[in-house]
């Protein structure tokens, strides 16, 4: 009998079922109830940021590509940058615009993530059957979202970083299962914002790189308004502004420091924050790693997001690391490099690394295998190039050849490395290739390290830990210290020099030749800082060492000798630096011949001995026989020869041998110019000295000419604040000085000043000798009492630092005296005259010319006083001397001459007065010409004489012709110009 079957009714959803024999267990559902599908809305997991800050207009240009039908926008850039807080800000605005649109976001960072993601979409529509274990959501959604009928929305895929997880099938078989991307539809009613760390993945899922918007780090207006948002106010604009660009202007960094600020107030401030920033690198590792508690991050541990910035950043190493060790090795790297200017040329592995990594036996290599290997190296390096630029971890610079990354993603990549036990490893590797590739500091490997150097300034940041990388990086910091001093930079050159001789005393020991080269330069840079007692003081532990290692007479200790000279010299002890000198040289011509480059090296230092103590006549005999041998040696252009003939020509020029000066000077120009180029030290040496002698001629315009090419070139070359640099700046003030342009000359001298106080130091000579030029532009304008000021403050800092008988101390004392001279306080003045007088006369000898000059002076005091006869005496004895030191038509001894005339004019005896005025003035037109600015006043002098003498048809004559050239030479705005001008004008007029 067959068995009764009950009835059975089924729901729609399975109606059609036929059952046959089926031994499978039949599940039955009962008939889910339908829902209304609710109207759309934004589902948005993140509430809107109060303290957001606009990114320019990258909103609006997101806005507009999303309006488009079915259209995906990326938004790429490194961690923490800020994508998804724009995402979100853009999500918001777009729900609040388009209110008739669906909003839907998902996390991306796993498979599991963005199943539930779509899950939730399921829920949130109420899709029918999705609560049933057998129905596949994704679809269901896809479809779902495939339905115009359904309206219009927008899909947020946040964190979409891992290309497996939207690429890869979500069975685990690569082959066969369906990909996530697959069910992220392309219908004309929706459209797709990504925000993703890897530009490689925003292009596959866009297909486009126009909808694809990467972003960096905010400008500084941006990352500090942030900074205010979140702090509320910035009690400090300046160190506000320091700590964001301190974090690279990235948005994340800046919220979490704001958060640790907060959370720690009133105790911590935002300068304490910064301070304790800039202490050391584990401090700041310290400060980064403290989690901000920001709501608006996906914070579950599968997404991988965090408050902290460094822990955000190891997120994407890890996954470069499991896909791509090499590029992950590269990346480490590069983290020990300064952030820009990284070359490719240092961190691309050479061609043959391929074979010898494989231990591959040359022979066994064929010419095919070889070059398919450097193509496989080569290829190599760019995928890793490719993938870490993907991930926005470096830039590539506009030349394409050096590469960028941000300071924070260095250093948690470090912090990485550290963890992992592989920091040792890589920073031997960057020291190593750093130390191969960074020249010694001579002219010619300047190009080469000024394109290393800051990634030599980051090599002495680190500490190696194996005593023979110790020896390596000792060797980098000696080269990268050398450079670092011939380019003025002295406190970044004594750093580098003082750690790598603590390090070479330490493993090396004291009295190694590598420890004593180091002390040797570590000298030179403090008597570059003017501070030569320190710098005598190593001078003599390396003359001692090496005189007990290696002898008196090796070259090496002559070396280190004649460097002790030098600082004698400066401090002003010409004698014994005359004596050392000498025994060098001797020495040297002995063991080496007198035409050798050492010995004529020395002969030059002695000149410049005797040039300095006025011994011209002695100095240009040395000069003389090295440029002579120079040339027989070397050639007529070889640039020692061009050197010898500049510093001959300095002295022809202090003999006031102009013409001879000028002609040496040309011609070195043009030699240097034609086989250096015009922009090489030499070259430009060259021009400021033949523009120092067209100053002595009173050409003033062509002397501005060439000191304005030099100074613009060196700025260029060397930068604004070079010691050279700051020389020809000093030269082109002293120009405009004479040409009667005081405020162009104020402003130069000022800045000078103002910088050479920066770099070296109130107290350091040459800051002291700009503060003495600026004196002097006020003494001309008769600011006096600014003057004085000025000059009271050399001179007492000159005594301190240098002594009271050094001769840029006695400098001083003149110039003060001649202020106190100016101003009528003729006691004040003639006390510091007559001290000046006896020590010069004491240390430099009577007939010295600084001696004369402050003679002279001192009788041109007793002149305005009135006193002529004690006048007449210090005139009459300076212009004797001066005759027989530097000849009767010297410019010097010309000037005391009309000095002599002016005070028998002032005692009434004209024909005396007349006869050295004519005598002047005729020697003058010969030598300098009859528009040199000397000749001229020695015009108007005579013209003075013979208006006392009743004869004023002459005088008038005279003086007319005078007003005439100051005019044409001078300009009518000069002092000298206007002043005979109101001459001419009352005699003309009486």
């Amino acid at each position: 009998m067959a068995e009764r079957i009950s009835s059975m009714v089924f729901g729609d959803w399975n109606r059609g079922l036929q059952v046959g024999q089926n031994n499978a267990t039949i599940h039955y559902y009962s008939p889910e109830p339908p829902e209304p599908t609710p109207p759309p809305f934004a589902s948005i997991p993140f509430r809107r940021d109060p303290t957001f800050v606009d990114r320019g207009d990258i909103l609006d240009q997101i806005g507009r590509q999303c309006s488009k039908p079915a259209s995906r926008v990326a938004i790429v850039g490194l961690g923490g940058v800020g994508k998804s807080q724009l995402a979100i800000e853009f999500a918001h605005r777009f729900a609040a615009h388009s209110t008739e649109t669906w909003v839907f976001w998902v996390h991306a960072s796993t498979q599991a993530r963005v199943i539930e993601g779509f899950k939730s979409i399921a829920d949130k529509v109420k899709l029918i059957g999705r609560n049933r274990p057998e129905v596949d959501v994704l679809q269901l959604v896809f479809d779902w979202l495939s339905n115009v009928r359904n309206g219009k929305w927008l899909l947020v895929l946040d964190s979409a970083d891992d290309s497996d997880v939207l690429l890869h099938s979500t069975s685990g078989d690569k082959d066969n299962g369906r990909k996530l991307v697959e069910y992220l539809p392309q219908s004309p009613n929706g459209s797709i914002l990504i925000t993703t760390r890897n530009r490689d993945l925003a292009f596959k899922l866009t297909g486009t790189s126009q909808t694809i918007y990467e972003i960096g780090s905010m400008t500084q207006q941006e990352a500090l308004k942030l900074l205010q948002n979140r702090l509320g106010t910035l009690s400090d604009a300046n160190a506000a502004a320091d700590l964001v660009r301190s974090l690279d202007l990235v948005p994340l960094a800046i919220s979490q420091a704001a958060a640790y600020i907060q959370m720690r107030a009133p105790r911590t401030s935002l300068v304490q924050y910064l301070d304790d920033f800039r202490q050391s690198e584990s401090k700041r590792v310290k400060l980064l790693s403290h989690d901000a508690g920001d709501l608006r991050r996906d914070l579950r541990q599968d997404g991988g997001a965090s408050n902290a910035i460094l822990t955000t950043w190891q997120v994407s190493f890890n996954h470069i690391r499991s896909r791509r060790p090499s590029a992950a090795d590269l990346l480490s790297l590069m983290s020990f490099f300064n952030r820009q200017g990284i070359p490719e040329s240092l961190i691309r592995p050479p061609k043959d690394s391929h074979n010898a990594a494989q231990s591959i036996r040359p022979e066994d290599i064929t010419d095919s295998d070889s070059q398919d290997s450097d193509d496989e190296t080569e290829n190599e390096f760019e995928d890793d190039v490719a993938i870490l630029r993907d991930y926005c971890l470096i830039m590539l610079s506009e030349d394409a050849n050096t590469f960028e990354m941000h300071g924070l993603v260095q250093l948690s990549t470090r912090r990485w490395l550290k963890a992992q036990g592989l920091q040792d490893k890589f920073l031997e590797q960057y020291i190593t290739v750093m130390a191969s590739s960074f020249p010694t500091g001579d002219y010619e490997n300047w190009a080469v390290c000024r394109a290393l150097f800051a990634h030599i300034e980051a090599a002495a940041e680190y500490r190696p830990n194996e005593d023979n990388l110790k020896k390596i990086w000792s060797g980098l910091l000696h080269n990268g210290g050398w450079y670092a001093w011939l380019q003025g930079r002295y406190a970044v050159a004594e750093r580098m020099l003082s750690q790598g001789k603590r390090t070479r005393e330490k493993l090396l020991g004291k009295d190694h030749e590598a420890t004593l080269a180091s002390i040797s330069l570590l000298a030179l840079t403090y008597w570059d800082q003017g501070r030569w007692d320190e710098a005598e003081k190593l001078q003599m532990q390396v003359i001692e060492t090496r005189k007990a290692k290696l002898g008196a007479d090796h070259p090496n200790t002559l070396a280190s000798t004649g460097n002790l000279a030098s600082t004698y010299w400066d401090q002003g002890r010409w004698d014994e630096a005359e004596k050392l000198f000498m025994l060098v040289m001797e020495t040297y011509k002995a063991q080496l011949g007198a035409d050798d480059s050492d010995t004529l090296t020395s002969m030059n230092n002695l000149a410049w001995t005797y040039w300095d103590q006025g011994r011209w006549d002695e100095a240009e005999k040395l000069q003389m026989q090295v440029m002579e041998t120079y040339k027989a040696k070397l050639g007529a252009d070889h640039p020692d020869t061009l050197t010898s003939m500049v510093n001959l020509a300095s002295t022809y020029r202090n003999q006031g041998r102009l013409e001879e000066a000028e002609k040496l000077g040309v011609r070195v120009m043009e030699t240097c110019k034609a086989n250096l180029g015009e922009d090489h030290p030499d070259t430009l040496r060259s021009m400021g000295n033949l523009a120092s002698t067209y100053s002595d001629q009173g050409r003033w315009d062509e002397a501005e000419k060439l000191q304005m090419q030099v100074m613009e070139t060196r700025k260029a070359k060397l930068g604004a604040d070079h010691p050279n640099t700051l020389a020809s700046t000093g030269n082109l003030a002293s120009t405009y000085s004479d040409q009667g342009r005081w405020d162009e000359a104020e402003k130069l001298q000022m800045q000078v000043m103002e910088t050479r106080k920066a770099k070296l130091g109130a107290d350091h000579p040459n800051t002291l000798a700009s503060t003495g030029n600026l004196a002097s532009t006020y003494s001309d304008q008769g600011r006096w009492d600014e003057a004085e000021k000025l000059q009271m403050q050399v001179m007492e800092t000159s005594k301190t630092k240098l002594g009271e008988d050094h001769p840029r101390t006695l400098t001083s004392m003149g110039n003060l005296a001649l202020t106190y001279s100016n101003q009528g306080r003729w006691e004040e003045a003639e006390k510091l005259f007559v001290q000046v007088i006896e020590t010069r006369k004491a240390k430099l000898g009577e007939d010295h010319p600084n001696t004369l000059t402050s003679v002279d002076n001192l009788a041109s005091t007793y002149h305005n006083q009135g006193r002529w006869e004690e006048a007449e005496k210090l005139f009459v004895q300076v212009i004797e001397t001066r005759k027989a030191k530097l000849g009767e038509d010297h410019p010097d001894t010309l000037t005391s001459m009309g000095n002599l005339a002016s005070t028998y004019s002032n005692q009434g005896r004209w024909e005396e007065a007349e006869k050295l005025g004519v005598q002047v003035m005729e020697t003058r037109k010969a030598n300098l010409g009859e528009d040199h600015p000397d000749t001229l006043t020695s015009m108007g002098k005579l013209a003075f004489t013979w208006k006392s003498q009743g004869r004023h048809k002459e005088a008038l004559s005279m003086m007319e012709s005078c007003v005439q050239r100051r005019r044409q030479v001078l300009g009518l705005s000069h002092p000298l110009t206007k002043a005979s001008l109101s001459t001419l004008d009352q005699w003309v007029n009486n």
